[in-house]
């Protein structure tokens, strides 16, 4: 996609700025980290130090959903925790009927799909998935995604590059569509499955 096409696809000047951004969403924030100061002595020493004695395994039951009714984040590690700098990894729970907010960014991304059925719609294109599938969003590409079943939730685990773009300064990035505020037809009693539950293996084994 040319940056002309890539400008005009991801602009819209009817939007005003507090309708692109619902109030207490994650991606309204105005203070959000993409990434962390350092500082210090040349040496960094004190950096090195604080960064060995941060905890290496972070518990789930400790880092709650955000965001709903339609789609939730669980934000496992990002640049603002202090530990990493070059990935965001968090795990995205699509509501039946649910779908994300429509946007795009210089960054790519991975979609390990753990549960569910959806599709993405990557600059107008339909692109199917289902539980154990990997859903990937190139660089520069406006999407969506979406889950398939009106009665059944998806969930998807989330890699992504977007800190180490940030720090080579690949900043360009835009909501066109924010995640709505409502939830779907189907999905009127549906909140985030915070407890993790082995969605990867049958229950009475193999």
């Amino acid at each position: 996609m040319t940056a002309a096409k890539q400008h005009s696809t991801m602009t819209d000047p009817a939007k005003t700025a507090s309708e692109l951004e619902p109030a207490g969403h994650y991606h309204s924030k105005k203070d959000r980290i993409f990434v962390r100061t350092i500082q210090g002595a040349y040496n960094l020493i004190e950096e090195l130090e604080r960064l060995r004695s941060m905890p290496r395994v972070r518990k789930a039951k400790d880092l709650k959903f955000v965001d709903g009714p339609q789609t939730y984040s669980r934000h496992y590690v990002e640049p603002k925790d202090g530990i990493t700098q070059t990935f965001h990894l968090h795990l995205e729970e699509y509501g039946p009927g649910g779908r994300s907010q429509k946007h795009g960014h210089v960054n790519e991304a991975a979609f390990y799909i753990l549960d569910g059925k959806g599709y993405e719609i990557h600059d107008g294109v339909r692109y199917d998935w289902k539980a154990g599938d990997i859903a990937i969003v190139p660089n520069n590409c406006v999407h969506q995604h979406f889950n398939a079943s009106d009665t059944e939730p998806a969930r998807a685990l989330v890699i992504k590059t977007k800190p180490m773009f940030m720090f080579m300064n690949m900043l360009f990035q835009k909501q066109l569509i924010p995640r709505p505020t409502t939830p779907a037809p189907g999905g009127e009693d549906f909140s985030a499955r915070e407890e993790e539950d082995d969605f990867n293996h049958p229950d009475k084994g193999y």
